[in-house]
């Protein structure tokens, strides 16, 4: 049985697809199958942190250009790439339609998968709300400053009042150390759970590291030393 997490922030910049591409990382080198899936369409930076160039996109499946099976690009032994596709504007203003095209894809490929993780574009776009709303965990990732709060609480708003979804887990990254970072969650959820119906979790937290600059500026995930 497949695992589905959604990535997802409320403003881009807070590492939002560095922490799902190294959490993917991780999950493959503990012996499980994962499929990394860049839902930013038109605008994927996954294969670039992986310093990798897949030949086919999720567009080329959409046009019948290939199979779901295809259009993934192997990683490593244990993690697999779906792109999103850089520079293709056709694929800014997908619907509902195309998108579950893309889930019944995934869900009909005959490989194991233990987990997909969902790279999902920053902000409240109606590709965010879908896709956190099809997994089974919404992960916010925000950053220790003011904007990032505002717009973590705008999206879970949103994908609570459109989508439904009431349970988050919250990491909190580029953080000075634990204690503060638990501290920022603790201010965070009081706030979001006095407006909103929903519940929110730790899930740790990245601290303020040059080795993980050093990686992302390398295009090489710390996760891999």
């Amino acid at each position: 049985m497949t695992l589905s997490i959604a990535v997802t922030s409320g403003k881009g910049g807070v590492g939002k697809t560095n922490t799902a591409v190294n959490l993917a990382i991780s999950l493959g080198q503990s012996g499980k199958n994962v499929l990394l899936f860049d839902a930013d369409f038109g605008l994927a930076n996954v294969h670039v942190l992986l310093g990798t160039k897949p030949i086919k996109s999720v567009a080329d499946f959409l046009d019948g250009k290939c199979t779901m099976e295809e259009s993934i690009t192997k990683f490593s032994d244990n993690l697999s790439i779906l792109s999103g596709g850089s520079g293709l504007t056709e694929l800014l203003n997908l619907d509902n339609k195309r998108r579950h095209q893309i889930l019944s894809g995934i869900s009909n490929l005959s490989r194991n998968i233990d987990y997909l993780i969902v790279d999902c574009p920053a902000g409240a776009a109606e590709s965010t709300l879908f896709f956190t709303s099809a997994s089974d965990i919404a992960i916010v990732v925000l950053v220790e400053e003011p904007t990032s709060f505002l717009d973590a609480y705008a999206l879970i708003k949103a994908a609570n009042l459109e989508a439904r979804v009431k349970n988050f887990a919250v990491a909190v990254n580029m953080a000075e150390n634990k204690n503060m970072a638990k501290n920022s969650f603790e201010k965070f959820r009081e706030i979001a759970i006095r407006f909103l119906d929903v519940n929110l979790h730790y899930a740790g937290m990245i601290p303020h590291s040059k080795d993980i600059k050093r990686a992302v500026t390398q295009r090489k995930p710390v996760t891999l030393g």
